[in-house]
């Protein structure tokens, strides 16, 4: 195998915890179900790992982390203390510094007040609440485990703990014969006064259950009008509650910005542990194997669960550059980009796609929703050289 092209110095790390009680309807995240996560397992999987790409130079030995994200899956399937596991896994030299974000991600049925304790113990100071919807059926259709209640349970046992960053994931885009009035989910979502609220809307994976039902034609396709008209009012509503709209799917209140998503949006290195997990250190990119078992195997003996590689060209980088910044409320620069993409960014100015000023590029929430169509379109007028700007990977929260 081909090394590193250097140490990873004080970067993000992302963890996968691969273990869900039940797969939702339409969800294709590399995940296996058990009624309870293997906290023991995992962290020795992560061990070996860890210990691989130390010895590949993916990470400095002492390289403070910015930022840890422990996705899934489901964490708070680990219960207590597998955090303060993982803490101790890699290195509290790692976790020393003053700012760190240490996320975890948790869904309301397993998030109890004794995991709130153990993390906010272990250090995790910020948690991602997996909500999705306050709708009893809509829960039901999606294969989610918790009742509309849930999430606010989960909320005050973490703040009880001490865990006042919450961030809450909501869904759009849902069927509307399930009846979930989606505004009633945002002012639910608002009642929570968490700091920072994620957005994501529905897409049909073949593999998943729901692209099973739609190729039976059990379900509809996305309603593109019902997404395009959810996504609006989500930001209309939330802007007017006091939120920055300060990404794509992101909301914020001040100070409550997710920096290790940042982190991904500015094209800066990260490390990816886990089954499925992402590495990224320019210009090369790679992923995992997928399956748990088949990650566990490899590593047990003594091999690399890495599953592929790829290197990204001058052209590749500043495609996703312009995507990865166009998607932030940042903006792209564009002072070099030539009279073509000028041109190109007034007339979306003009149709109401966004707008120009000190020479940076700043989607609206319509241009967000053609944000591939105008990644694209502008990289293809994009006139100065295909190296002029460094970095750049297309990752979202989940990493992994």
């Amino acid at each position: 195998m081909s090394r590193s092209p250097g140490p990873v110095r004080a970067p993000a790390v992302y963890v996968h915890a691969p273990f869900c009680a039940r797969r939702c309807s339409y969800c294709d995240f590399a995940v296996t179900v058990r009624r309870r996560g293997d906290a023991n397992e995992w962290t020795e999987a992560l061990r070996d790992e860890l210990e691989l790409v130390e010895r590949e130079g993916l990470i400095a030995p002492a390289a403070e982390l910015r930022t840890l994200y422990v996705g899934g899956g489901t964490p708070s399937l680990l219960g207590p203390h597998a955090m303060t596991a993982l803490g101790d896994l890699l290195g509290r030299e790692r976790l020393s510094r003053a700012d760190l974000e240490w996320t975890c991600e948790a869904n309301p049925e397993s998030f109890s007040s004794d995991v709130a304790r153990g993390w906010a113990r272990a250090g995790v100071n910020r948690i991602s609440l997996g909500a999705q919807t306050f709708h009893e059926g809509a829960l039901r259709w999606m294969g989610r485990l918790h009742g509309p209640e849930g999430p606010g349970r989960a909320v005050r046992a973490a703040r009880a703990a001490g865990l006042s960053n919450v961030s809450v994931d909501l869904i759009f885009g849902l069927p509307l014969r399930l009846g979930r009035v989606w505004k009633e989910d945002l002012r639910r979502a608002i009642e929570l006064d968490a700091p920072h609220v994620s957005l994501y809307g529905l897409t049909v994976e073949p593999a998943t259950p729901l692209g099973r039902a739609l190729r039976e034609g059990r379900e509809g396709p996305v309603d593109e009008e019902q997404y395009r008209e959810e996504f609006l009012l989500a930001s209309e509503v939330l802007r007017d509650a006091g939120y920055e709209h300060y990404e794509v799917s992101s909301f914020s209140r001040p100070g409550a910005r997710a920096r290790h998503n940042a982190g991904y949006w500015e094209g800066t290195p990260y490390l990816g542990l886990g089954n499925g997990a992402h590495s990224y250190a320019p210009p090369v990119r790679r992923w995992n194997v997928r399956d748990w078992e088949d990650y566990r195997a490899r590593l047990r003996e003594d091999g690399s669960a890495e599953e592929g590689r790829e290197t990204l060209d001058g052209a590749a980088r500043r495609l996703e550059r312009i995507w990865l910044r166009l998607r932030t409320a940042e903006g792209l620069p564009i002072a070099a980009a030539g009279p073509k993409a000028h041109a190109a960014a007034r007339a979306w100015a003009a149709r109401g796609l966004g707008g120009i000023a000190g020479e940076t590029l700043r989607l609206t929430p319509e241009g967000w929703l053609l944000l591939d169509r105008i990644s694209v379109e502008l990289d293809a007028v994009w006139e100065e050289g295909p190296d002029a700007h460094r970095g750049g990977s297309a990752a979202g929260e989940h990493a992994g």
